[in-house]
């Protein structure tokens, strides 16, 4: 009777007997752990990346490799949100240029098309974040909800019983729990993962801002030497 018990008792078996409120709860909070899993590894991958393009590129432009990158700023190959920025100003100051508009119009131009730039690659970068902060936030009260419920179907189950004992509502509570731990289990990462992209993705728009604010600065000594 012991060993009966002890089966009963199991993970699986838990899992196995819950209702099928509580079952979609556990399926939904899987799907979601699994989901916010894929892209933790991929923003990681991406902002990693991205932070060591960023690095190139400014040891580039700053240790004297302007030509090589103006060289290829009319290539297609991508090499990085800050010289997408770049490519975008330069692009735009050369247009008017061209048409032989005012110093201070120019650099204003090019200013815009950067910030624009800016813009979307950031929007590329932060892409997906807010699915991480919406299962960092609801995925406990979600569990909750599953707990409640399979608590309140074990309590009703023993409606019926003349004397109910700690054996009889155990395994009820315990199955129930089970949605709360899932929950758990799919939001802790998802918020650790959240505050760490948000940190890292504020420092790469910080570096953008500097970057494009010194740019600025060589566009207008450019523009006024013309």
């Amino acid at each position: 009777m012991e060993l009966s018990l002890a089966q009963d008792m199991t993970f699986v078996a838990l899992i196995a007997q819950a209702s099928w409120v509580v079952k979609a709860v556990m399926l939904l909070l899987l799907f979601a752990s699994v989901v916010s899993w894929w892209l933790i590894f991929e923003k990681w991958f991406l902002l990693r990346r991205e932070w060591r393009l960023t690095h190139h590129f400014e040891r580039e432009f700053w240790g004297g490799g302007h030509a090589e990158i103006v060289r290829r700023s009319g290539e297609e190959d991508r090499r990085g949100s800050l010289e997408e920025v770049f490519r975008a100003g330069l692009r735009e100051f050369r247009g008017k240029r061209q048409l032989t508009v005012a110093p201070q119009a120019m650099v204003e131009s090019a200013r815009r098309a950067m910030r624009a730039a800016y813009q979307r690659e950031m929007d590329q970068i932060e892409a997906h974040l807010p699915f991480l902060a919406t299962v960092g936030s609801v995925s406990p009260y979600v569990g909750l909800f599953g707990t409640v419920w399979g608590i309140m179907n074990a309590f009703i189950g023993l409606s019926n019983v003349a004397q109910a004992t700690l054996a009889q509502v155990a395994p009820g509570i315990a199955e129930a729990l089970i949605a709360t731990a899932i929950g758990l289990f799919a939001a802790i990462p998802a918020v650790i993962a959240y505050n760490r992209f948000t940190h890292d993705i504020d420092r790469l728009a910080n570096r953008h801002d500097v970057f494009m604010e010194e740019f600025s600065n060589l566009l207008q000594q450019e523009a006024a030497r013309k």
